[in-house]
């Protein structure tokens, strides 16, 4: 018993109880130091292989992110009754779920940005180079168009372009400027998600954060796609809407296409803004 009561007194010792969940923020800053921001230019990136196996973490999660979703977005628009489909909620769930892991399996290669918006707002909080940032969004774009291309080849050319090809475009009975805001306030969400599951400081706090990481970015996405399919058919990632509007290649893929560039970057921009500034309060903490 002597011995027992010797292994409880020091596995007591050893794991110290934490703060109550909601009053740890107020504590200090233990075990924790503010990462350095990220430099804007780093020409040593372009000679290391981890650069480029990011890039190509990115290219592939795309592109498997477009293949997953494009389909379900075209077998839901090619049913005669959605009641037959997953419906709205099915391709809510196929966005926010893909996401959900391939944020899981990238996370640790390249950050699983998987989103030009995302690797922006990162871009204006110095997380990464502008360097990288640039390589990150033009291997997006090529994956989202890989990905499409290959759900242009499983339907055939006909059928795709009659199922609009999940193209993005501001719905009937909706202006641009509905359009504009439901990106920006759909990005806006998403990247504030990314920014508070990602935060260095609550992962030395709290250890279990980068583990769920990917789940509230996936579930994120999940509900602004539920919020603004009806809108704009949720964008909120310009890759995802540069690869389909390349593939179907229409009118009304292009007409309204700026909105998904624009939107997303000054939600992304809003969001790091607003974490930086308010949430973590960077720039006013003292030397």
């Amino acid at each position: 018993m002597e011995g027992k009561e010797e292994d409880v007194r020091l596995g007591a010792n050893k794991f110290p109880e934490r703060q109550p969940i909601g009053t740890s923020a107020q504590g200090g800053d233990k075990d924790y130091m503010e990462p350095p921001p990220a430099p804007l230019f780093e020409p040593s990136e372009l000679t290391s292989w981890s650069f480029y196996r990011a890039g190509i973490a990115e290219f592939m999660a795309t592109f498997l992110f477009l293949y997953i979703t494009i389909l379900t977005v075209m077998g839901v628009v090619s049913s005669k009754t959605k009641c037959s489909t997953v419906g709205i909620q099915g391709i809510a769930w196929s966005f926010g779920g893909m996401i959900f892991a391939l944020v899981y399996c990238t996370a640790g290669i390249s950050g699983g940005h998987i989103n030009p918006a995302v690797t922006f707002g990162l871009l204006l909080a110095r997380k990464l180079s502008l360097t990288r940032a640039v390589f990150y969004i033009v291997m997006q774009c090529l994956g989202a168009i890989c990905g499409a291309a290959v759900v242009k080849g499983f339907e055939g050319t006909t059928r795709y372009e009659l199922l609009g090809g999940g193209a993005n475009s501001v719905n009937h009975g909706y202006t641009k400027g509905d359009g504009l805001g439901a990106e920006i306030v759909g990005t806006f969400v998403l990247v504030y998600t990314v920014f508070s599951a990602t935060d260095a400081k609550r992962s030395a706090r709290d250890s279990h954060v980068p583990i769920l990481a990917p789940l509230p970015i996936g579930f994120a996405v999940f509900l602004v796609h539920l919020a603004t399919i009806p809108i704009t058919g949720t964008g909120i990632n310009p890759a995802r809407s540069l690869g389909a509007a390349i593939v179907f290649n229409k009118d009304r893929a292009w007409d309204d296409h700026w909105i998904f560039w624009v939107g997303p970057f000054i939600g992304a921009a809003l969001a790091a803004l607003y974490h930086q500034v308010v949430i973590r309060a960077i720039p006013f903490k003292s030397k």
